[in-house]
């Protein structure tokens, strides 16, 4: 099967130019003319926007809104298919997303979107770790979360990647109030569900706070994103004493 057919199966049918162009490069063998872009920089990107939809292991995303990255190419880079051949796709699937599908337009445009498709070529169903540069691209602090004076503090990853700041919390029963500030370009919020607790604080985005309060029990409860597929990548326990 070739590239472009692998490729439309697992991804729904692509616009007709999309599909076009896809056509030229599959079955030219040609490499792509422009030279690639600017891949920590795109890892940056893909991160804060396409992490939330798409699992890729070295970029250390986890969504599955969409489809896993790795597993899409998996089968292209044993078939030999070259790198610059996969960027002029990604650039594509960028430019014009399925009209079916829930990726939006315009999520990248220029050389931001070659700089996506740079990364994503070059790291995509390859086994590893990014090394250099590309290794130190997403800087993330994390460390748990401490009730104090009843308020609790779990932000977003400002990164974009579908994790909080503190991967688990412990608090004391009473009222608490939890406070999530997300940086991220990626909407998030702050649930909370377990003994006689189930609520949500609205959805944010680029520095907005999310906010719940509830009364808690002694217990363990869990704190998360509901948004669809953020969650159980974007969550976290609270031990209540």
């Amino acid at each position: 099967m070739s590239l472009l057919s692998r490729v439309s199966h697992r991804f729904g049918a692509l616009g007709a130019l999309s599909a076009g162009a896809a056509l030229i490069v599959a079955l030219s063998g040609c490499q792509v003319k422009d030279r690639p872009g600017n891949a920590v920089r795109g890892k940056q990107l893909f991160v804060a926007k396409c992490g939330a939809c798409h699992t890729m292991r070295r970029a250390g995303t986890q969504g599955t809104v969409g489809p896993n990255l790795d597993a899409a190419f998996a089968r292209d880079r044993v078939d030999g298919f070259h790198s610059d051949t996969i960027r002029g796709l990604v650039k594509e699937w960028i430019a014009h997303p399925n009209r079916a599908g829930v990726m939006p337009g315009k999520l990248y445009e220029g050389e931001d979107a070659k700089d996506v498709a740079t990364y994503v070529a070059l790291v995509a169903a390859h086994k590893g770790k990014d090394t250099g540069d590309l290794a130190t691209a997403i800087q993330t602090v994390s460390k748990p979360a401490t009730e104090k004076a009843g308020k609790l503090e779990i932000d977003a990853d400002p990164s974009g990647q579908l994790r909080f700041t503190a991967p688990s919390a412990t608090g004391t029963a009473g009222q608490v109030t939890i406070n999530s500030v997300n940086k991220s370009a990626v909407g998030h919020d702050i649930s909370l569900k377990g003994p006689g607790v189930d609520v949500h604080g609205k959805v944010v985005l680029g520095g907005g706070t999310s906010t719940v309060t509830a009364n808690l029990q002694p217990g363990t409860y869990v704190f998360y994103c509901s948004v669809p597929g953020h969650y159980p990548p974007m969550g976290g326990k609270l031990v209540v004493k």
